[in-house]
């Protein structure tokens, strides 16, 4: 993370030490050259409470815990996700088989059955648990919410996200602009179109609202 511009940040203290707004900060500031993300940034160093003194917020630390329980929790959402996705294609493979797939690929596919469902059984369990264990930690300590590997991890997902919904619609419309559309890639691409957008909406949404959160 880039640490705040020293000078800045005295000059912050300074001012709403003296009690002036912080509207006008931001004005003087944006008048002088300083860009609006540096200058929210370190607004945000201190709280907005009627106190004597600026009071400084906690600042975001790296904690071998907390990158240790943020990347099991994404990792257990990938892993969950796509054993998701892959148990619904092999249940859209038998309901509209492929007349070129081989007669005995019975075994193929029962492997890869019992692969999806071993994965989900381990994954989304764990999954759910770190989820839950993670928004109790934020109910009661929200300075968490500000964590970087959180953030950085959450920004990820949603790029990635974002990319699996353009490949998708991309394969769809090349593929009805060729013509070859038929059922079972059409609900496959619904298939990775759903569980992306539901990724991505899920960690956008939570995003937004911390945003405007006070």
């Amino acid at each position: 993370m880039e640490k705040p511009n020293s000078e800045l940040s005295v000059f912050v203290c300074e001012a709403l030490r003296k009690d002036i707004s912080r509207d006008r900060i931001r004005e003087v500031l944006f008048q002088a050259g300083w860009q609006a993300e540096r200058v929210d940034r370190v607004l945000e160093e201190y709280a907005e409470i009627d106190f004597p003194v600026p009071v400084p917020k906690p600042r975001p630390y790296l904690s071998a815990r907390e990158t240790f329980f943020y990347l099991l929790l994404f990792v257990t959402l990938y892993i969950s996700a796509f054993n998701f996705g892959n148990l619904l294609f092999i249940f859209i493979d038998q309901a509209f088989p492929d007349p070129a797939m081989a007669a005995g690929s019975s075994d193929w596919i029962s492997s890869r059955t019992r692969g999806a469902v071993s994965s989900l059984i381990v994954a989304f369990p764990l999954f759910l648990y770190l989820s839950r264990k993670i928004t109790n930690e934020l109910q009661n300590t929200p300075a968490g919410r500000s964590s970087g590997v959180r953030r950085w991890l959450t920004y990820v997902t949603l790029f990635i996200a974002a990319c699996i919904i353009l490949g998708d619609v991309s394969a769809l419309l090349f593929s009805l602009l060729g013509g070859e559309l038929t059922v079972r890639f059409l609900l496959k691409v619904l298939v990775v179109g759903s569980i992306a957008g539901a990724v991505f909406v899920y960690y956008l949404h939570g995003l937004r609202s911390e945003e405007q959160a006070p």
